[in-house]
């Protein structure tokens, strides 16, 4: 500068950094040299304020060609148009970051979260440095910061900048970042856009341009460049504003000049030495300066032309942007424009986030749970479709904002949990690691999720549940004993045996008058079986006319109405109603026992939810812990599954309890085709299931308003008894399995009922089977006097036989084996001799007491004949009649349909002289 004010000059022109233009400035006022000062920036680094110094303006000759800085107030009002809260800048190595001082400082007033960090020149260096020094948590916080971003940089740093990220893993599609520089051409733009995802927004300098395209290479009489006036160009596009500055202040200066040789006011050019200590400055510097400022140009940056502070007031920025997408190469369009007179114009909103995301494509991570999400159609070849609560959600939110989806189920099937080198699995690690959107399935909020990815508000309420086995009815073969205890039934069975032997002995001390013909007896069998006849309500035939007896039976009779109506109505209910109840209705009661063991999914949200809360000292509440130590048995490898789905099976095949979401088990259990199970759980809900995002996913809050509006106007209500209906097939809540309506009774309740009458069978069959051996052995022997045979009807009729067969005895033999006719009197006997034939006759004890009417008047008529033609009885003038009762086939007592009085007529025999009628000894009876 002292070398060109040697040589003489009128004015001097500079584009150099902040550093040399302070000492340009003070050698300038010093000579009254005016000093026209175009600050260029490093490599197309965005420029910070230079602060020179402006305290006298006499004194002042250095005009400042570009406008101020700007940055400041540009970033200012962009940030706070998207109402940032927390972001993070990014700057190169030549950047002076005081340059922004002043922007950091508003936004820390305002409450902002802002940080800094310097860019290196090696970026892949550096990133690969933050993968290797920082843990998976600090790095998942990192890319949190990374989604909102301020990149002050020179183009091409932005360029590789952007490219590392992206690369790496480190943004995603829901990323949000701001480039600001003047120095940024439509060849830049067009890179900057293609390299990068989600949403870009770019601040660059502008400069009006002529509509009319014949006008825009003429300034008054100055004709510019084609190559540098065309803004398709490519020279244009390649040179620097600070070029395009020097070539308007030249044009400015020229002006100027002219002007002064018009005027006839030219001064002679500065011959000045400046390294002499006692120079003089320049004379006409001041009016040259004056005149300087007064004028002005059209030039190639538009109006340059200087205000009273020195400084150039004429400045545009240009907004542009892209919207939401993972699509490289997108389109860019204008948002908006700012001037330092009516700063922002345009908005910057994104209206596709607000009412609508139409051309929007999200990736969809789920994990299948029914009901929430279920494969409805699965065709070789074709996309899998889905069903459930949740695609019913994510399907209204589509159907109202316009954006499409794609499903894909989590590689290793599981929600998501922290693994030991802090990064996550399951559906929770595909939004963390970016390769999905959005999560949904029965997915619950908790904590720790909420650490690593953004959720929704909730859609619905969550609590934990557990599933159980119905009690089952089980095949009791002697329900007809049900109605009363075994100590009942014993008591009973002793009542009935001592009323017998009771009735029996009062009979024995007071014995009864039994009626003329009376067949029955009053012995302990027969006073057993009319008691026991009694107690069944079936009667009995054994007379008891004595009134203590009869006292006792009335007694009895009392209690066994009284003991069979109770059976009766006891055994009604019994047969209609399951009385079996489980002992678990709550949470509690499962906590409390051990006979079931219970479990969950193995490193699910109910399986850390137990942990933390059972490994807690200060939790009140000791179930937690109970239920813990029942979980955690072997490491949690005994109790716990891999799935829900097993886990459910395991409940129905098995003596098993699964805790899981009761929205999850309620479903299960209204679906289940034999109505096996029922849930209990707890009524509050403390969490909810949500929508996973990304973390800081611009979707979050629209998505969490259309789900408000759903559950305010009743949508979410409709969708929620679709799966969950109020009047299912099967009863939620009873721990035994009845029926809605009533059914018939099944051969099981009666099976004991059949086992007795068979059991009855069988014993009968064989008492007749030992009776039938038992008279065979005693009929072989020969009986004593005292015995009193009875047989049957063919018995006796074989003995008549052979006593009516022709033989030349007088009479018949009979031993004392043979039958004894009894009660047939004779009264009376001719002779001695007669009397004397039938003494054996008489001895013989024939004893018959059942005969048809037919068969004894045959057989009465050929004995008569044949003992007459053997042996003589006298004259009988009359028949002797008497009564005779019927005995059945097989030996038992029964009443003949026909009751008439067999006759039997006896044939007169030569009277003997003897009065045998008073002898009770000599008779005959049949």
């Amino acid at each position: 500068a002292c070398d060109l004010m040697n040589q003489g000059i009128l004015a001097l022109v500079s584009s150099i950094g902040c550093t040399s233009a302070g000492s340009l400035q003070s050698l300038a006022d010093a000579m009254h040299i005016p000093h026209l000062f175009i600050q260029r920036s490093t490599a197309g680094t965005p420029r910070s304020g230079c602060g020179l110094t402006r305290s006298n303006r006499n004194d002042d000759y250095t005009l400042s060609v570009r406008p101020p800085v700007y940055l400041n107030d540009v970033i200012l009002r962009v940030v706070t148009e998207y109402a940032w809260q927390k972001f993070i800048v990014f700057y190169d190595s030549d950047y002076d970051i005081r340059g922004i001082q002043e922007f950091l400082d508003k936004v820390s007033q305002q409450g902002m979260d802002v940080a800094l960090q310097k860019v290196e020149n090696n970026i892949n260096k550096m990133i690969t440095g933050l993968f290797a020094t920082m843990r998976i948590e600090e790095l998942n916080r990192y890319r949190d910061t990374l989604r909102r971003a301020i990149l002050i940089m020179n183009p091409s740093t932005a360029k590789s900048f952007l490219t590392e990220v992206v690369e790496t893993n480190l943004v995603a599609f829901d990323c949000h970042w701001i480039i600001i520089n003047e120095e940024i051409n439509d060849v830049d733009v067009q890179e900057l856009v293609r390299r990068s995802i989600g949403r870009l927004t770019i601040i660059r300098q502008t400069f009006p341009v002529p509509q009319n395209i014949s006008q825009r290479c003429f300034r008054g009489n100055h004709r510019i460049s084609s190559s540098l006036c065309d803004p398709k160009d490519p020279f244009s596009q390649s040179m620097e504003i600070s070029n395009l500055y020097i070539y308007d202040t030249v044009l400015l200066l020229a002006n100027a000049f002219h002007k002064k040789l018009e005027d006839r006011k030219w001064h002679s050019m500065a011959s000045l030495t400046c390294i002499r200590k006692n120079s003089k400055p320049w004379q006409g510097g001041r009016s040259m300066l004056e005149t300087i400022k007064k004028g002005g140009v059209n030039g190639l940056t538009g109006e340059l032309e200087f205000a009273e502070n020195g400084g150039n007031p004429n400045v545009h920025f240009e907004i542009l942007g892209t919207n939401y997408g993972e699509d490289l190469g997108r389109g860019i369009r204008k948002l908006g424009c700012w001037n330092p007179v009516t700063g922002l114009n345009g908005s910057l909103t994104d209206r596709k986030l607000e009412n609508n995301m139409r051309g929007v494509v999200l990736r969809v991570v789920t994990v299948l749970e029914e009901p929430f999400v279920m494969v409805s159609e699965n065709v070789l070849g074709k996309p899998k479709k889905y069903q459930g609560f949740s695609i019913d959600v994510l399907e209204a939110l589509a159907t109202y904002l316009g954006f499409k989806y794609e499903i894909y189920v989590a590689p290793d099937h599981k929600y998501g949990s922290p693994q030991d080198d802090g990064s996550w699995n399951g559906l929770i690690g595909e939004l963390v690691f970016k390769r999905a959107d959005i999560g949904i399935s029965a997915l619950t909020i908790t904590p720790d999720r909420e650490n690593v990815v953004d959720f929704t508000t909730r859609y619905m309420d969550y609590s934990v549940g557990v599933l159980l086995r119905k009690a089952e009815k089980t095949v009791d073969m002697f329900a007809c004993l049900a109605p009363f205890d075994l100590s009942l039934w014993a008591c009973i069975a002793g009542t009935v045996l001592l009323v017998g032997l009771l009735v029996y002995l009062l009979n024995w001390l007071n014995p009864p008058r039994l009626q003329m013909g009376s067949m029955t007896s009053t012995t302990l069998y027969n006073s057993m079986w009319f008691v026991y006849g009694s107690f069944v309500q079936q009667g009995g035939e054994v007379p008891y006319t004595t009134l203590a007896t009869r006292l006792m039976m009335g007694a009895w009779w009392l209690f066994a109405l009284i003991v069979i109506s109770s059976y009766t109505a006891n055994l009604a209910a019994f047969l209609t109603i399951t009385r079996i109840e489980n002992s678990i209705q709550s949470l509690q009661d499962l906590s409390r026992q051990t006979d079931i063991p219970y479990g969950t999914v193995l490193d699910s949200a109910v399986y850390e939810h137990v942990r933390v809360k059972g490994m807690n000292p200060f939790e009140r509440d000791s179930m937690y812990s109970q239920m813990w130590r029942m979980i955690n048995r072997s490491n949690g490898s005994e109790n716990n599954v891999l799935e829900s789905t097993a886990g459910i099976q395991k409940v129905k095949y098995g003596n098993y309890a699964f805790v899981w979401d009761a929205a999850v088990l309620e479903y299960v259990a209204i679906n289940d085709a034999e109505c096996s199970f029922y849930t209990v759980g707890n009524t509050v809900a403390d969490r909810g299931y949500g929508i996973a995002l990304q973390h800081g996913s611009p979707y979050r809050d629209v998505f969490s308003q259309r789900i408000l509006e759903l559950q305010q106007n009743g949508d979410m209500d409709v969708l929620k008894h679709k799966w969950w209906p109020k009047n299912g097939q099967c009863d939620l809540y009873s721990s035994v399995d009845t029926k809605q309506k009533g059914g018939a009774l099944d051969i099981k309740s009666f099976a004991g009922v059949f086992c007795i009458l068979a059991a009855g069978i069988v014993l009968s069959c064989f008492i007749a089977m030992l009776e039938t051996w038992w008279n065979k052995r005693k009929g072989s022997r020969v009986p004593s006097k005292e015995d009193d045979k009875e047989i049957d009807l063919e018995h006796l009729h074989r003995r008549v036989n052979s006593l009516c067969t022709d033989d030349d005895s007088p009479h018949k033999q009979f031993s004392t084996s043979s039958i004894d006719l009894t009660p047939l009197d004779i009264d009376t006997l001719p002779t001695r001799q007669a009397l004397e034939q039938i003494s054996d006759f008489r001895n013989t004890h024939i004893t018959t007491t059942t005969f048809i009417p037919e068969q004894i008047q045959t057989l009465s008529r050929t004995l008569s004949a044949k003992a007459a033609s053997g042996f003589s009885f006298g004259s009988v003038p009359e028949h002797r009649t008497g009564p005779f009762r019927h005995r059945a086939p097989n030996g038992g007592f029964f009443r003949s349909p026909i009751k008439t009085m067999s006759s039997i007529p006896y044939q007169p025999t030569p009277t003997l002289g003897l009065n045998i009628g008073s002898d009770p000894d000599r008779g005959t009876s049949i």
